[in-house]
């Protein structure tokens, strides 16, 4: 199973004062590393020599910051070349190469650690350094690996002597033996699993004792699991979690006590060793309550130097650990680790480490898991821990809270800040004079620590300040403490930013009501930190965005900030063009937040501000934005209704186009009860399938219609033949089963497109002899429109009949009817017809009822008469009798054609049974 390997640095091809390669053999959080001369000749080389023969499995790289090779080589090799000639050179295999990033994007404020995986076997591995990344800050051209590391699998060997030699060899550098039955452990048949222990990040980030607890623990733990004591293991467990914690703790402080003793700090230096020997040894003491410790671990090594990693190793197989914790979590167990590691004001921040540049096909890399690595240069420059993480994600900030931090450290500051420089000086000149120089050059440290102390001694500063304390002195404290509020508010470390938050609360909330200062100091506080909190609610980290909104909202509900209406106008500002996207969208959803709080009466928030707002928002473009405008103008509508229209262009298609604008208009639409367009579509497409499917069983069932008429006049020539009559079809020269094709039963009208469809088309539009019923919308025939009104009408309850003219009226209009004897009288039906269109009386018999309805003299009232009454040509006058005969006839027998949605109706049955 791959695990560290040990090495020696065999050679160099040069190194500056103090920065030997040999650095490279020891991880720890305060080595150096190796660095190349001054303006040194390219490329650089590095051999280093394995404690034994084996497969290299990973490679692990931590590079500097600024001082960034471009591109690293790897050669393997199984021997050393004799004087490392350069035509011996071949005896080293090219595995491939690697490219660093040059740190552009990070200001040069980040390292990398590069992981490469490879496959090799061999004892020499050669790095070669090639030219440098031009940055500022590498005024000396030169390149520097902080520590690399090297995971590997023993190699087996023929000879049994040299395995004999090589087990010895790995016994000595390991610590263990290869019998250890905890080998044979959960992991040990997983070939390709590398211990978290065996990390680069661990021994960088942990202090050396007790790193070599944690390993030795680990073992133990491996041991309880192998005998089932899980009891034990559980425990051991939860021991090197704490542990791991405890020695990264320790680990800040020796780079403090470095620090202090670079800067001949003496005092400070012999304060941190006191305080770190008193916390390891309550933390040995509490461990050793568990029995979790013995004589032989609690050992003092670190009064002794460092060991190189030659003689120091890890168990090739080892239990996987709980990945290291984040800096947030672990930030503030360290008092006074941050001076040393900062640089710049900017350099408060861990900072991400870009993405791997192309590598050899040879020789893959792939991205290890976030590590935080912590490790000490000399003072002048200040090393930054860097986290290696994929580009594009947020900057990862220290965090802080008030239970981490001593009441010591609350009490006042140990140590003091660097004095003010003479800008700062000019720029804080007013709050110098107010406050003190001491408090002022905390807030303007570089430290983070400082300035969060120099925040929280002003809190209990202005908390203790006595009520009766002079108006004017008040004010002027009160203003100095808003510009260092508005300094903090910038700041990017987020107990910084919190502390200021919170001394700004305590201000408008506390301080002013106390000793009963004017509404002009409130807004004074608002207006000088709003624009700097809306400002940061754009920030890069999630948290600080969440935070300063937050805040915002908190803010602008105090009862003392909500009468100044001040907050509202500022967010109906119009969006910028070139503002971040999540500036824009914070702004959009406190507006939203805010409007549901505090409403459009005497909040700063109306209709017109709103609204205009939230129309230009409808431009913008980001997505969300717009979603949120969206909301905001329905929510407005929901208030005011008809007033938001003025604000939006008309609704009509062409609008519509825009699907914010149609989405805006269906939710009116929803919001006032009406149906969307969608809705509307729907069931227009209902009705119209409804419609359709109502057509098709209208048509069949005047189909099944037409089929009963063939079989009544089939039926009545039977008859006419058996009677002695001369059939018309015989008349007309027409074969008698052929007689009705294309011809009209009622009017008498032969066509030849008068198919099943053309007939029924016939029928429904165009014969004179029927007429559709203006209630029920079935076809019949009008010289029955009376009786079928009477007797069959869907609305038959509505008509009564008059006794004088025998027609069929409503009944609520009878009484008037019958009163106004109005109407022309009807005459006995074997004197006369009675036409139910004009209302006349004309000779009686059906053959009248024809000259009546088609003749050119005949009803006026007949709308489907017009001045082509028979398309066919004439018949003969014998012929058009036979018809004639035949015709109404065929129409007695079906006195009425429904409608397709109809039968055949009793009248027409009844009709024919008469007959």
């Amino acid at each position: 199973m791959p695990h560290k390997i040990g090495f020696v640095v065999v050679s160099s091809s040069g190194h500056e004062d103090g920065f030997s390669a040999r650095e490279l053999m020891i991880h720890a959080p305060t080595v150096s590393g190796w660095r190349s001369p001054r303006f040194c000749q390219f490329p650089q080389e590095i051999v280093l020599q394995m404690v034994e023969r084996c497969r290299i499995r990973k490679l692990q790289l931590l590079a500097h910051q600024y001082m960034i090779s471009s591109k690293i080589e790897f050669y393997i090799s199984e021997s050393l070349p004799e004087y490392f000639a350069p035509y011996q050179a071949e005896r080293f295999r090219r595995l491939g190469y690697v490219s660093l990033c040059d740190n552009e994007k990070t200001g040069c404020k980040a390292r990398e650690l590069k992981s490469v995986y490879v496959d090799a076997v061999g004892q020499f591995l050669k790095l070669i350094f090639h030219q440098n990344h031009v940055n500022k800050y590498n005024i000396y051209n030169q390149v520097a690996l902080v520590a690399i590391n090297i995971i590997g699998d023993p190699a087996d060997f023929s000879d049994e002597s040299n395995t004999a030699s090589q087990e010895k060899l790995i016994d000595h550098y390991l610590g263990h033996n290869s019998e250890d039955p905890a080998l044979e452990g959960t992991y040990a048949r997983k070939s390709d699993y590398i211990s978290p222990l065996d990390d680069l990040a661990f021994d960088m980030y942990q202090d050396p004792e007790v790193a070599q607890i944690i390993r030795k623990l680990d073992e133990r733990k491996r041991e309880a699991v192998q005998k089932e004591r899980y009891d034990y293991a559980k425990k051991l467990k939860q021991a090197i979690a704490d542990l791991q914690k405890v020695g990264e703790r320790l680990g800040r402080y020796e780079v403090e006590k470095r620090c202090a003793v670079e800067k001949e700090d003496y005092d400070l230096a012999k304060e941190k060793k006191q305080q770190m020997e008193q916390y390891r040894s309550e933390v040995y003491e509490q461990l050793e309550l568990h029995s979790l410790l013995d004589a032989e671990l609690m050992r003092r090594p670190f009064d002794l130097p460092l060991q190189p990693l030659a003689r120091s190793g890890s168990p090739c197989h080892q239990k996987p650990m709980p990945s290291l914790p984040q800096l947030e979590e672990r930030g503030t167990e360290n008092q006074f680790a941050e001076p040393f590691l900062q640089e710049k004001p900017s350099s408060y921040s861990l900072t991400i480490s870009p993405q791997h540049s192309a590598v050899d096909p040879l020789l893959p890399t792939t991205d290890p898991h976030p590590k935080i690595n912590a490790e000490s240069l000399p003072y002048d420059e200040r090393p930054l821990p860097a986290i290696r993480k994929h580009c594009g994600e947020a900057v990862v900030e220290p965090e802080m809270s008030n239970a981490d931090i001593s009441d010591s450290r609350r009490g006042g500051m140990l140590g003091e800040p660097e004095p003010l420089t003479e800008k700062a000086l000019r720029e804080a000149s007013s709050a110098v004079d107010v406050l003190g120089e001491t408090l002022v050059a905390g807030a303007y440290s570089k430290t983070w620590s400082y300035r969060e102390d120099a925040l929280l001694a002003l809190y209990k500063k202005l908390m203790e300040m006595p009520v009766g304390t002079p108006k004017e002195d008040l004010k002027n404290t009160l203003r100095a403490s808003v510009f260092l509020i508005r300094r903090a508010i910038k700041d990017i470390v987020t107990s910084v930013f919190q502390a200021s938050l919170k001394l700004l609360k305590m201000i408008i909330t506390l301080y002013i009501p106390k000793h009963k200062l004017s509404k002009l100091e409130t807004a004074h506080c608002v207006e000088r930190t709003i624009p700097v909190l809306l400002t940061r609610t754009g920030d890069s980290s999630a948290r600080l965005r969440v935070a300063a909104a937050n805040f915002i909202q908190e803010m602008a509900l105090f009862k003392e900030v909500k009468s100044l209406q001040i907050i509202p106008s500022y967010l109906v500002q119009p969006l910028k063009a070139n503002s971040s996207v999540h500036l824009a969208m914070s702004q959009m959803g406190l507006l939203a937040r805010l409007l549901k709080d505090l409403g459009t009466g005497s909040s700063g928030f109306t209709i017109d501000n709103v609204m205009k707002f939230s129309v230009s928002a409808l431009e913008h473009r980001v997505y969300e934005v717009r979603e949120t405008a969206v909301r905001i103008i329905l929510d407005m509508y929901r208030q005011h209704q008809a007033s938001i229209l003025e604000y939006l262009p008309p609704d009509d298609s062409n609008t519509r186009k825009n699907i914010l604008y149609k989405t805006i208009f269906e939710g009116f639409a929803k919001i006032d009860g009406r149906p969307t367009d969608a809705e509307m579509r729907a069931r227009r497409k209902a009705a119209t399938e409804e419609a359709e499917k109502q057509k098709k069983e209208e048509i069949k069932a005047l189909q099944g219609q037409l089929a009963a008429l063939k079989d009544i006049q089939a039926e009545v020539q039977v008859g006419n033949i058996q009677g002695g009559k001369a059939a018309p079809a015989e008349a007309l020269g027409i074969p008698d089963e052929h007689y009705l094709d294309n011809l009209c039963i009622f009017c008498g009208e032969r066509s030849e497109s008068f198919t099943e469809e053309g007939l029924d088309l016939h029928y429904w539009k165009h014969c004179l002899m029927l007429t559709r019923c203006d209630h029920c919308k079935q076809v019949v025939e009008i010289s029955s429109l009376t009786e079928h009104l009477l007797t069959e009408c869907d609305k038959k309850d509505g008509f009564g009949k008059c006794y004088r003219c025998s027609e069929a009226v409503f009944k609520e209009e009878l009484p008037r009817h019958i009163k106004n004897k109005d109407c022309n009288p009807a005459k006995p039906e074997k004197l006369a017809n009675r036409c139910p269109l004009c209302h006349e009386n004309f000779s009686p018999g059906e053959e009248a009822w024809k000259a009546h309805l088609m003749g050119p003299a005949g009803c006026t009232m007949n709308l489907r008469k017009t001045h082509i009454l028979q398309k066919a040509p004439a018949l003969q006058p014998g012929k058009s009798s036979a018809v004639a005969a035949s015709g109404p006839s065929g129409s007695k027998a079906g006195s009425k054609i429904p409608t397709p949605k109809g039968g055949l109706s009793k009248s027409s049955s009844r009709t024919h049974a008469k007959r």
